[in-house]
C-alpha cells in the first residue's frame, strides 16, 4: 500500500512540473522589470528609492504605508531619486507602493527600519 502512495507521488511530481527545475513554472511574460529599487535595507536613518532612469514617471506617486496599512507619506516622482528621512518612522516592516496616473500599482515591495 506504501509502494503504491509513493508511486503516485512520484507521478504527481512528474505531471506537474516539480520533477524538471529546467523546464520553468512561469512563463516568460511573467518577468518584469524593477523600477524601483529601495537601499539600504534594513533601514536606519534613511532610505532611498531609486527609479529606473529610462522611463516616464509623470504623475506617478510613491506611496509608503506601515505593515498594519497606515498610510505613511506619498511622493510625487520627479527624478530618479527620492531620499526618505525615517524620523517619524517606528523599528518595523513598511510596504511602498508605486502608483500610476490612474492609481494602479505599478510595483510594490518592501523595507524594514531597525532603531
Amino acid at each position: 500500500m506504501i509502494k503504491f502512495y509513493f508511486s503516485f507521488l512520484l507521478v504527481f511530481i512528474s505531471f506537474a512540473g516539480i520533477a524538471h527545475p529546467e523546464k520553468p513554472i512561469f512563463p516568460d511574460n511573467f518577468d518584469q522589470v524593477k523600477l524601483v529599487n529601495a537601499f539600504p535595507n534594513p533601514a536606519t536613518f534613511f532610505i532611498n528609492f531609486e527609479f529606473e532612469a529610462n522611463q516616464n514617471y509623470k504623475n506617478y506617486t510613491l506611496y509608503i504605508f506601515s505593515f498594519i496599512g497606515k498610510k505613511m507619506n506619498d511622493y510625487m516622482v520627479d527624478g530618479t531619486k527620492i531620499t526618505v528621512p525615517l524620523d517619524d518612522y517606528y523599528r518595523g516592516m513598511y510596504v511602498y507602493q508605486l502608483r500610476n496616473q490612474n492609481g494602479m500599482i505599478v510595483q510594490s515591495g518592501r523595507f524594514q527600519v531597525v532603531k
